[in-house]
C-alpha cells in the first residue's frame, strides 16, 4: 500500500506538470472512477450491518476475554477523549498563538459547521457550510477559504487519524497481538497516510483502517468488533476534521496578512 500511495502522489504531481489540455481525458477518467468507487462504498455500507452482525457474533464467541463489551466501551471513551483534547485544547491553542484569534470566537464561529458535520458524518456534505462559517464568522478571506477548505476536506483529517491509531491498538489487544516499538511507529505512519487518503464520506475511515491493520499483520476481519459503535464515533471525528479545516484557515490567513504587510 505504501508503494501504491507513493506512486499515486508522483503520478498526480506529474499530471500537474503536463499541460492541462493533454491530460483532460485522463482527469475525466479518474474523476469518473472516483465517483464509481464512492458509490461502491455507499452500497457496501448499506448492506454492511448484516455482515457485521455475522462477523461480530463469531468473534465474540471466539474471543478469550469475557469482558469484550466493557473493553469496547473503554475504546469508545478513549477515542472521544482524544477527539475532545484535539477540539478543546490543541486547536484553540494553535488558533490563539499561531492564528491570532480568540479560541472562543473560533469555536463559536465554527458551530454551524460542527453541527452539520455531526449530523451528516461527511466533510464533503458539510463543505458549503464550513466555507460559509470560515468566511463570514471567522473573517477569513475568500481566496484563503477557497484554497484551504476544499483541500482540507480531503487530506486534513486529524480526527480520523487519531481514531485509526486507537482502533488498531484496541483490536490488537483483543486478538492477542503484541506490538514492537517499530510496529507502533508503523501504526502512526500508516494512520496518518490512511487519514490523508480517506474519502470525505461517511464510513470511509473504517474502510481505510483495513490498510493500517494489514500493515502491522493484524487480521482485518477483527474490524467488525468496532463496527457496533463506529457511527457515533464517526460523527464526532467528522466534527474534529471540519474544525481542523477552520484552524488551518486562521493560521494561513495570518501568514498571508503578514506577507502583505
Amino acid at each position: 500500500m505504501l508503494q501504491v500511495m507513493l506512486f499515486s502522489i508522483l503520478f498526480g504531481v506529474a499530471m500537474l506538470m503536463v499541460p492541462a489540455e493533454k491530460t483532460e481525458t485522463l482527469r475525466r477518467f479518474f474523476e469518473g472512477a472516483n465517483e464509481v468507487v464512492l458509490q461502491m462504498i455507499g452500497i457496501i455500507m448499506r448492506v454492511a450491518p448484516i455482515g457485521v452482525f455475522a462477523l461480530m457474533a463469531a468473534l465474540v464467541v471466539e474471543t478469550p476475554s469475557p469482558d469484550i463489551f466493557a473493553a469496547l466501551g473503554m475504546y469508545g471513551l478513549t477515542v472521544l477523549l482524544g477527539l475532545a483534547i484535539l477540539l478543546f485544547v490543541i486547536y484553540p491553542l494553535i488558533v490563539r498563538y499561531l492564528g491570532g484569534m480568540s479560541p472562543l470566537k473560533f469555536l463559536k464561529g465554527m458551530g454551524p459547521a460542527q453541527l452539520m458535520a455531526f449530523s451528516t458524518s461527511s466533510a464533503a456534505a458539510t463543505l458549503p457550510v464550513t466555507m460559509n462559517c470560515i468566511r463570514n464568522n471567522l473573517g477569513i478571506s475568500q481566496e484563503v477559504t477557497n484554497f484551504v477548505v476544499p483541500l482540507g476536506a480531503t487530506i486534513n483529517m486529524d480526527g480520523t487519524t487519531l481514531y485509526q491509531a486507537v482502533a488498531v491498538v484496541f483490536i490488537a489487544q483483543v486478538t492477542g497481538v503484541q506490538f514492537t516499538f517499530g510496529d507502533q511507529l508503523m501504526i502512526v505512519l500508516m494512520a496518518a497516510l490512511a487519514g490523508f487518503g480517506s474519502a470525505a464520506v461517511p464510513g470511509a475511515g473504517i474502510v481505510m483502517l483495513i490498510v493500517v491493520l494489514q500493515a502491522v499483520n493484524v487480521n482485518p476481519a477483527a474490524i467488525s468488533l468496532i463496527f457496533a459503535i463506529d457511527r457515533p464515533l464517526d460523527m464526532c471525528r467528522t466534527v474534529v476534521n471540519v474544525t481542523g479545516d477552520g484552524m488551518i484557515s486562521t493560521v494561513i490567513q495570518r501568514k498571508v496578512d503578514k506577507a502583505a504587510a
